[in-house]
């Protein structure tokens, strides 16, 4: 599989794909272009979230801060850690890699 195959020219809401999963642990392709959260939206996952932005930028917003994630950069959220996409590139797709894994 090529991660930067087969990506829609028109999304109109970001785009995500299960590439692998099992009982422990869920790999999905996120791509988002221009894509936000909603107002007052904030993910709060049972579970660790390491992703790695392949391409583009995004910007995640925290409840204490914002992070800013250019290519290559990574990050591991903790379980419950509130978080929410504040942006993404709006020129080009911005491809993820989310790795979610159980709390031990």
């Amino acid at each position: 599989m090529n991660l930067f195959a087969n990506i829609p020219k028109n999304l109109p809401e970001e785009l995500c794909e299960t590439l692998v999963k099992s009982k422990h642990i869920r790999i999905e392709r996120i791509v988002s272009n221009g894509h936000s959260s909603p107002p007052g939206f904030w993910y709060d996952q049972p579970d660790y979230e390491w992703v790695v932005v392949l391409q583009g930028y995004a910007i995640l917003e925290f409840e204490d801060r914002e992070q800013h994630l250019a290519v290559g950069d990574s990050i591991l959220i903790p379980p419950h850690q509130k978080h929410r996409v504040y942006s993404t590139c709006h020129v080009c797709p911005t491809v993820w890699l989310a790795v979610f894994y159980p709390a031990e």
